[in-house]
């Protein structure tokens, strides 16, 4: 009879240890803290790094504390071309920057960055608008499936598309034909360097973060960037001239995130990371419809001056754009197949 006390009794003891490790476990589980760290190419003069403040602050508050994310500017952490490299290694968590910086390894990022005139739009919409229409496009044509399949194979996630608004071109001086660009060192990421060689320009590569200084110093002629350049970098104190048609209206960038650390989310988490982004794009089209108004109101005082390229250029700017396009798309399949859902998309168009 004693055995048969102590034999319950043991059962029943080891019955309410199974149980409070459970209960231990999955409370450990519910309660996790993931903290992540996420560095932008950008400078912090750059609105959309800026406002990664609001990214981490959404997944904060959607996974209920469970996601703390810390911000970083380039190079805070590492230089901004080498967060990707970072990412993978775990030095990073998630980065912020443009698929231009990483075609050479993965081409498709040349197209999900924007070809040259890939993402010009019809006349008469806003900058939200317009980066609604192509965000529409990336997650519902398949295009966003293809990215991440290939972003896959460099150890990273591809989490969501931003807009960085309409792609601005700054010029020490007017530019309003082809002839003008002959000779001219222009700025530019990405297959807009060989656009520009093939149009007469030498294309040029220099850190955005650097721009001011190579302006200033006739290390280049002109810049490409988003609306940071005048009301963040304030390039237009050296660079006055904004150069007006043959550009896309929507700059898309990109977070990435280290793929075992986003697969290590529970769903709920990434679904509220995901959630996050969307609330960062959003946030990022209303700053930029702001910032767009303060160029217009630098126009009216006179600081920035608009230079329109004449037709002659503009059909020039098509024709060398789509030898460009049939270029990328040869790199490899998936550039094939992105280049040709992009086609077919820009066919709706209207």
């Amino acid at each position: 009879m004693k055995k048969y006390f102590l034999l319950r009794s043991v059962m029943l003891f080891v019955v309410l240890i199974t149980v409070l490790s459970l209960g231990t476990s999955t409370v450990t589980a519910a309660e996790k803290v993931y903290r992540m760290k996420i560095q932008s190419a950008w400078p912090r003069a750059d609105i959309s790094m800026q406002t990664l403040e609001t990214f981490a602050a959404s997944a904060a508050k959607r996974s209920n504390g469970q996601i703390k994310i810390q911000v970083f500017a380039a190079p805070e952490i590492v230089p901004g071309e080498q967060t990707l490299e970072a990412t993978k290694k775990g030095t990073l968590d998630m980065l912020h920057c443009i698929g231009a910086y990483w075609g050479g390894t993965t081409p498709i990022g040349e197209i999900e960055f924007g070809l040259p005139l890939m993402w010009a739009m019809p006349q008469g919409r806003t900058v939200k608008e317009n980066s609604e229409i192509v965000r529409n496009f990336f997650l519902n044509s398949g295009f966003a499936d293809l990215l991440r399949q290939e972003y896959a194979k460099q150890g990273v996630y591809w989490l969501d598309m931003h807009s960085y608004g309409e792609l601005f071109t700054l010029a020490k001086v007017p530019i309003e034909t082809c002839a003008d660009m002959q000779g001219k060192k222009m700025r530019a990421e990405g297959a807009w360097t060989d656009f520009y060689n093939n149009i007469g320009a030498a294309g040029t590569n220099v850190d955005g973060g650097e721009a001011y200084m190579a302006l200033s110093k006739g290390v280049i002629d002109t810049t490409q960037w988003d609306v940071s350049a005048i009301t963040g970098m304030k390039l237009y104190e050296v660079a006055p001239y904004r150069i007006m048609g043959g550009g896309n209206d929507v700059v898309p960038g990109h977070i990435l995130v280290n793929k075992k650390k986003w697969d290590s989310l529970p769903d709920d988490l990434k679904k509220a990371l995901a959630d996050a982004a969307k609330d960062y794009f959003d946030a990022l089209n209303d700053i930029y419809m702001q910032e767009m108004q303060k160029v217009d109101d630098l126009v009216k005082q006179g600081k920035v001056k608009l230079s329109y390229l004449d037709d002659a250029c503009i059909k020039r700017h098509e024709e060398v754009a789509y030898e460009i396009w049939d270029e990328i798309a040869k790199r490899d399949p998936a550039a094939v197949e992105a280049v040709k859902l992009v086609k077919e998309w820009r066919k709706t168009l209207k």
